[in-house]
């Protein structure tokens, strides 16, 4: 009778060894699901983000584009074009000084 009791005790023992396992295992792998999900959700971010840093990028660059295509030519020349060459010692081309070139013979005077 003794050893039957003994018996039952070790079967309960074991079944009860036995559930603790299969708990820490559930528990494990439940662990390990959650951490392959947020790897694969964290890839997504990453690609997601860099999707939207492209788009960000071309969407600069069409406006860029657009504001150089829109905005007021430069003029061609800031200068008035000579038909000859400057007559030697002036600045422009009918003989004149120009105000911030002074005349050099009345530089030497002064």
């Amino acid at each position: 009778m003794q050893a039957v009791r003994e018996k039952l005790s070790d079967i309960s023992a074991m079944r009860k060894a036995k559930a603790e396992a299969k708990a820490e295992e559930k528990v494990e792998k439940e662990i390990a699901r959650a951490r392959v999900q947020m790897a694969h959700e964290l890839r997504k971010a990453k690609e997601a983000e860099a999707k939207m840093d492209l788009h960000v990028d071309k969407a600069a660059q069409k406006a860029e584009e657009q504001i150089a295509k829109h905005s007021p030519s430069p003029p061609t020349h800031t200068e008035p074009q000579l038909t000859h060459a400057p007559i030697s010692g002036t600045t422009d081309h009918h003989g004149h000084y120009d105000d911030n070139f002074a005349d050099p013979i009345l530089r030497k005077l002064q």
